[in-house]
């Protein structure tokens, strides 16, 4: 891992291959480690960066509430100092609704950008609520009681209980206000589904056929001719776990396609 200084605050970074570059976002209680198995097979034809985001892994993690946005300038500021002048973004979950930010405000710095089992739809009052509880969990019972509820539930059923293992490993070095902070920001973001019907650059977006937190409904909110959509049959929320090669794939595919246009 690598470490800059954005705007006063220090993100950490994976930084792998030569190539096109492809900026991957995690989600929620995760961190670059959640790429670890698509990164390899991305990084011998792109140059491949995964961040820790705001709050997240071994980035810092300020106290008080983080807006979607603010974590958007982040990812700017990494780009500018690794002099990246154009990238595609792709993000999973929580770094789905980040990469609509990033593209709505900052679209000139994109060759395309996609959402992983993530969606441009707001949160509902029933999810604003949610998010309120998630936090009152985190105070109250920390992070390791949090991270454990919050796994199983990402993945299809039958996941094998290693993946749920090292998942949680992954969410247990979310620091706690970090995960507070964040969970503010998804409950405060807009709707941003106009971005990708109204987008120019090639959009990608990915499903799990499993989806409980994401249905595939929920991310297919454009069918444009410059709209890629793919559903990875047999995987939840997870599919960078669940379904490495087949995401890795998806995604060749949707670089190959926009690199030829």
């Amino acid at each position: 891992m690598e470490n800059v200084r954005c705007e006063g605050s220090n993100i950490c970074y994976s930084d792998q291959g030569k190539g096109d570059v492809i900026m991957l976002l995690h989600g929620f209680c995760g961190s670059s480690s959640y790429w670890e198995q698509v990164i390899p097979l991305l990084s011998g034809n792109y140059r491949v960066i995964a961040p820790d985001l705001r709050g997240h892994g071994a980035s810092d993690a300020p106290l008080g509430a983080y807006s979607v946005d603010q974590m958007a300038d982040d990812v700017l500021s990494l780009l500018n100092a690794l002099e990246i002048s154009e990238c595609y973004l792709l993000g999973h979950s929580l770094g789905g609704y980040i990469t609509l930010s990033f593209a709505q405000r900052h679209a000139s710095r994109l060759k395309g950008f996609g959402l992983i089992h993530s969606t441009g739809y707001p949160d509902s009052e029933e999810a604003k609520e949610n998010r309120l509880k998630s936090v009152s969990k985190i105070q109250n019972e920390g992070i390791f009681a949090f991270v454990d509820e919050l796994v199983p539930g990402l993945f299809a059923r039958g996941a094998s209980p290693q993946l749920l293992e090292r998942t949680k490993e992954i969410g247990y070095r979310t620091p706690p206000q970090g995960a507070v902070g964040a969970a503010m920001a998804m409950r405060e973001r807009p709707d941003r589904r106009d971005v990708i019907s109204a987008a120019a650059l090639p959009v990608l977006l990915v499903a799990g056929a499993e989806d409980s937190k994401v249905p595939a409904d929920r991310t297919f909110t454009s069918d444009k001719p410059n709209v890629t959509q793919a559903t990875i049959s047999g995987a939840g929320h997870m599919s960078m776990y669940e379904a490495p090669e087949r995401l890795a794939e998806i995604i060749k595919d949707y670089v190959h396609a926009a690199v030829r246009k």
